[in-house]
């Protein structure tokens, strides 16, 4: 004790006072917890034992239709592959037929749009058709001019 470089200290902590049953109840689970967790323990331990009892019971009829599984598996086996193969191809056509469709209804309503956008399309190109032909023909004439141009600067030296 001689190493220590502080006497002891004592810390008091301010505790409340005890109010009676009041303080225990707020304190405490309350009844409607216990009578679940009483109600729920016989109930989880019944459900936790019938599903131990399936299992044992499952592994039982494993065990015991194992051997008949082995011996019809020529018969089985190929009865298994047919039934899947079967499963597949009614799926399969039932996805390629929503695909079908899918795209049919694309394609009409593509052409649905197509027709009531052709009529303006139509304008538009013919206006460009005009636009580029009378530019051509502007450049053709400025060039026509300036061939004559030079064509009279040429006989004039």
């Amino acid at each position: 004790m001689a190493d220590r470089d502080r006497p002891h200290q004592l810390q008091v902590h301010p505790q409340r006072q005890f109010d009676g049953p009041k303080q225990l109840q707020r304190g405490g689970p309350s009844t409607s917890k216990i009578l679940a967790v009483l109600g729920g323990l016989p109930l989880g331990g019944t459900l936790l034992a019938l599903s131990g009892l399936t299992l044992v019971g499952s592994m039982i009829g494993l065990a015991v239709t194992t051997p008949i599984f082995i011996i019809c598996s020529p018969v089985l086996v190929p009865a298994a592959i047919a039934i899947g193969l079967a499963i597949i191809a009614f799926l399969s056509s039932g996805a390629l037929g929503l695909t079908g469709l899918a795209s049919l209804s694309w394609v009409i309503n593509y052409l649905r749009q197509a027709t009531r956008s052709l009529p303006q399309e139509m304008d538009q190109a013919k206006r460009r058709v005009q636009d580029m032909a009378s530019f051509v023909g502007q450049k053709t004439k400025e060039v026509g001019q300036e061939i004559q141009s030079r064509a009279q600067e040429g006989r004039r030296t």
